[in-house]
């Protein structure tokens, strides 16, 4: 399954970077373009899960998350204030552990990683209520500064 997200994820990004080349370009650049997509696929792939993705969060916040993941018995990596793969590996893990995702662990936050950590923040002990829609929009984003705010003493 990962394999398969990392591909979607990766012939995605090379659609629409060819679809976006295509409409400037000539027909000399249109016939070259396959090649490049497949170039770009794999860059895109190789890069995709080695992205940093805070959602909205700061530096310090997010370190106060990976205290709150490491603290809770994930193992977040560096807490750097980077939530890279690692932390969303951890993320995923406690997500799991409570019900709110499939099992899946693979660091990537896509849409069933944002429905989780949507979950995580309706639940009762959380008490934030957002849309669980698997969309970091303002809402998902805000209740998750709220929260991580009150995790500033576990660092």
């Amino acid at each position: 399954m990962r394999a398969l997200t990392k591909a979607f994820i990766g012939v995605t990004a090379a659609i629409g970077m060819a679809a976006g080349g295509l409409a400037t370009a000539g027909t000399a650049a249109a016939a070259s373009a396959p090649e490049s997509a497949q170039q770009r696929a794999v860059g895109a792939e190789a890069v995709a899960p080695l992205a940093v993705v805070n959602l909205g969060l700061n530096t310090a916040q997010a370190k106060d998350w990976q205290c709150f993941l490491r603290n809770s018995g994930y193992s977040p990596g560096a807490i750097d204030g980077q939530l890279g793969t690692q932390s969303w590996k951890a993320a995923q893990g406690l997500f799991n552990a409570l019900g709110y995702q499939d099992g899946q662990v693979d660091g990537i936050v896509g849409p069933n990683t944002v429905k989780a950590l949507q979950r995580f923040l309706n639940d009762d002990n959380v008490g934030q209520k957002v849309a669980v829609d698997g969309i970091a929009g303002p809402d998902t984003k805000d209740a998750f500064k709220d929260l991580v705010n009150l995790f500033s003493h576990f660092c």
